[in-house]
């Protein structure tokens, strides 16, 4: 059974005087997509996609070089649109993420609404499991607010009552059946690895 493997991408540098989609990942985020890639050796992955933010194409690249693959991007599997605020410093960050997920309906602060986000991350996955032509699974990196409105979407929730990466760092990944488009693993960290 060939699955596609949702990855939130993991640390990133964070630069205030960069635009968010810019950040790279740091050399802790590199180090776990490193890892993340070798327990891939061992699947038949024949496709690697991501966003075209940088810390998603960093982990893209990471992934498909140890694979000998290339990689494919999508604009729509990028996250969240953030821009109308730039990077906003934590505690008030995690403020604003609750009030995204828990008023999905509304522009918070000029985000893009989390309904919009969840339409378009779930088209970008769809599009690519009906479009690509491989036969193996299919690894694609993003990021972990769309993540979780993809999960919400698969667990048949409403957004905000979906489970969640449980890493704080980010590096978690979920697995749905290429078939069937449905869940078969739920959030797990890189370091975890594949459930049995």
């Amino acid at each position: 059974m060939a699955s596609l493997i949702f990855i939130t991408h993991p640390e990133v540098v964070i630069d205030p005087d960069q635009p968010i989609p810019e950040w790279p990942l740091n050399a802790t985020g590199r180090a776990r997509m490193e890892r993340f890639a070798a327990m891939l050796a061992d699947r038949d992955v024949s496709a690697v996609y991501a966003s075209t933010e940088r810390k998603a194409m960093d982990g893209a690249a990471i992934v498909a070089e140890s694979l000998g693959l290339s990689y494919g991007t999508d604009e729509d599997l990028g996250e969240n649109d953030r821009s109308s605020t730039g990077f906003i410093a934590p505690p008030e960050f995690w403020d604003v993420v609750a009030e995204f997920f828990g008023r999905p309906h509304e522009s918070i602060r000029g985000w893009e609404r989390a309904i919009d986000a969840q339409t378009r991350i779930v088209g970008a996955v769809g599009r690519i499991l009906r479009g690509d032509e491989t036969a193996g699974d299919i690894v694609v990196v993003s990021h972990g607010g769309v993540g979780c409105l993809l999960t919400a979407h698969l667990q048949g929730v409403a957004i905000g009552q979906e489970s969640r990466p449980s890493h704080p760092g980010g590096g978690c990944f979920i697995a749905i059946d290429r078939d069937s488009f449905t869940l078969t693993q739920d959030w797990r960290a890189i370091e975890d690895g594949f459930s049995a």
